[in-house]
């Protein structure tokens, strides 16, 4: 049977072209419809399956001809790792430009870069091996030679690196050409976010002094190891840069960026900037006013940096800081939720304390201070501090004279305790530069003869004594105690003047902080402060009562710089002032140990017992606001050190797409 039908097969005949032809002329009108209905059916359905087949069998993936172009305000400087600040246009475009010996990854921990570490010696020796292969964009070989000059340039204090307090005390071995030793005198657990550090090429820059390196042309065309390099710097005809384009590195050791070009469009204001995006000149920006406001058409994203801002008291210039009971008052008067809402669009998480617990997974610390301003209330009416008839609170108490002079002194008294009182009121009051060794000699007579005379209508005119004589008798002493050692009754109006950067989100947080306090009798001035002039002007000489400032951890969080009592002073950032023996000494454990747990334990007692002190008023940590047209993808949001490393994943960015066979 199975014969027979191929036989039948076999002699059967197709018909030719030229029958074919005729084929349409022998069908009916009806069956003509079918035939052309059921040959674009089969056609279509062809179509189809063709198209399913491609489809599950390709991936849409980044194209790799792609650009992008960003906008920022002001012009760059130095797009060098050793003068690139940690915030601005130098430390963005030095992301892109430079690799770190190591790098974050993904979830902010610290990997590898340039190079692979191992740690030695209790914690203080660090041991860091090249990569193979690693080349400058030049084609030069990346060797140990680098790292090495790179870290004593910054050290070198001629060349005025900011970077330069990270690395004092450090000290560099060279194991090979590509391996190298750094060797600390202590452990310090925080060490190894010091070795994210961009390396420079040594031959390109050794020939270049100190005076001569903020001039090199090296900083703005340089030699680098980034996934990409300065392509052109575009000068307007007056001189002015207008923009910078950057292109892919070839030589870069990691994964090649999808994005061909990456500009940076410069801008004179945030006007300007956002003039062009709206024309479409460039496709990313990060806002000014960072609430997170997304114009059409955009994507706003939000990173979370180790940060937060808080309202830093300064017992020194006002006394009623000294009272705990006043700090805790006024930080039970403050809706920090209302803050964080009203200035940056509720866009960061609120803390109450200087360990962010969003970022660092911390529980709450043992102390906190929910919004209560009827219990600031009575713990300041428990603390004396009452209010008048307008409202306001003011403390009245008995000052007893700490010291009081009893005795006669003139010249050669050899009563040390007595004239060394007595040579520092002359200081305060008359003779600023008067030694107080306890030796009354001449100086000493000179400066009582100028306080006699500041004061002849109490002491000399009484007398009918013409000159003043030097000498400290009935009526001097009495003036003396009166001035230098006064008692009695004394007021003190809870009066605090807050000073802020001039500009949002600040005033609008200062405005509500002011609106709060006030509400439990506190009289709150602000005064703004342009913010060039700010951190050199107010914040280094501690010339506040109160500072809504700002402070920026690590991803390794090292609170040392920000509490201990060594700190108090330019170029230390304790900028409350505050000494606590015990915190001190948590500090100093916190720094040196190493093993994660039992350092997280330290940071956690560290936390609950600033919190219960409340030398500071802890707001919020405010998220990082950047902006990009949707047309940008790729873009990674997280955990990230410092604003520039929003870039750590820029090789991913893409714009186009392709489809490519999917691998078996």
């Amino acid at each position: 049977m199975i014969f027979d039908f191929y036989i039948f097969i076999y002699s059967m005949k197709f018909p030719t072209l030229a029958q074919w032809k005729q084929f349409f002329k022998i069908i009916s009108r009806k069956e003509k419809l079918s035939f052309l209905f059921f040959a674009l059916a089969a056609s279509a359905s062809a179509i189809a399956l063709i198209a399913i087949f491609y489809r599950s069998h390709t991936e849409i993936v980044p194209s790799d001809n792609g650009v992008y172009a960003e906008g920022v305000v002001g012009r760059p400087h130095f797009l060098n790792p050793v003068y690139a600040d940690s915030y601005g246009i130098d430390q963005d475009i030095t992301e892109l430009l430079f690799a770190g010996l190591l790098k974050y990854d993904q979830n902010g921990q610290i990997i590898g870069g340039l190079a692979d570490y191992k740690i030695a010696d209790g914690g203080k020796t660090y041991e860091f091996i090249l990569k193979d292969g690693l080349r400058w964009s030049d084609s030069t070989p990346i060797t140990s030679d680098d790292a090495i000059y790179t870290i004593k340039t910054i050290q070198d204090p001629s060349y005025k690196s900011p970077l330069r307090s990270q690395w004092l005390g450090v000290e560099t071995e060279k194991i090979s050409d590509t391996s190298f030793r750094l060797k600390l005198k202590n452990p310090y657990a925080a060490f190894l976010e010091s070795c994210t550090l961009k390396i420079i090429p040594r031959r390109a820059w050794q020939e270049t002094t100190a005076a001569s390196f903020p001039l090199s042309p090296l900083n703005l065309n340089p030699i680098v190891s980034g996934p990409y390099l300065v392509k052109k710097l575009n000068l307007a005809k007056d001189g002015t840069a207008t923009s910078i384009d950057l292109e892919r590195n070839l030589a870069f050791y990691g994964p090649k960026p999808h994005l061909s070009k990456i500009t940076f469009a410069f801008f004179d204001d945030y006007e300007s900037l956002a003039s062009a995006f709206k024309r479409g000149r460039i496709q990313g920006f990060t806002p000014s006013n960072q609430t997170g406001t997304a114009p059409a058409g955009t994507v706003s994203y939000a990173y979370s940096l180790p940060r937060y801002f808080a309202i830093f008291l300064n017992p020194e210039t006002n006394k009623a800081f000294d009272d705990v009971q006043v700090r805790t008052a006024l930080a039970y008067a403050t809706d920090k939720q209302e803050i964080l809402n009203a200035a940056l669009g509720g866009l960061g998480a609120i803390t109450d304390s200087p360990i962010p617990s969003d970022v660092y997974g911390f529980a709450a610390p043992a102390t906190t201070y929910d919004y209560d301003p009827q219990k600031a209330a009575t713990i300041l009416d428990a603390d004396g501090y009452k209010q008048d008839t307008d409202g306001l609170r003011a403390k009245t108490i008995n000052r007893k004279p700490a010291f009081q002079f009893t005795r006669t002194l003139t010249k050669g008294t050899t009563a040390t305790s007595d004239t060394k009182e007595l040579q520092k009121c002359l200081v305060r009051e008359v003779a600023p530069d008067l030694e107080t060794n306890g030796n009354f000699g001449d100086k000493t007579v000179e400066a009582v003869k100028l306080f006699q005379e500041k004061y002849r209508k109490d002491i000399l005119d009484p007398q009918g004594i013409a000159d003043p004589n030097g000498e400290v008798k009935q009526a001097t002493r009495e003036k003396l105690n009166a001035v230098c050692f006064p008692s009695g009754d004394q007021t003190t109006a809870l009066k605090i003047t807050l000073t802020i950067a001039g500009q949002e989100p600040f005033a609008t947080a200062a405005r509500i902080i002011k609106t709060q306090w006030a509400k439990i009798g506190v009289t709150v001035d602000i005064k703004a402060v342009e913010m060039t002039s700010l951190e050199r002007d107010i914040v280094k000489p501690r010339a506040y009562e109160a500072l809504l400032f700002g402070q920026a951890l690590g991803v390794i969080p090292d609170p040392y710089p920000f509490w201990h009592s060594s700190q108090k002073t330019d170029p230390g950032l304790n900028f409350s002032l505050y000494e606590n023996k015990d915190i001190d000494k948590l500090l100093e454990d916190i720094r040196q140990t190493t093993d994660q747990g039992a350092r997280n334990d330290l940071l956690k007692k560290f936390e609950d017992l600033i919190a219960k002190d409340e030398p500071a008023i802890f707001l919020y940590n405010p998220s990082q606001i950047f902006i990009a047209s949707k047309d940008v993808k790729g873009i990674r949001t997280g955990i990230i050190a410092d604003p520039g490393r929003r870039f750590s994943n820029a090789v991913e960015w893409y714009v186009n797409t392709k489809r490519v066979w999917k691998n078996k």
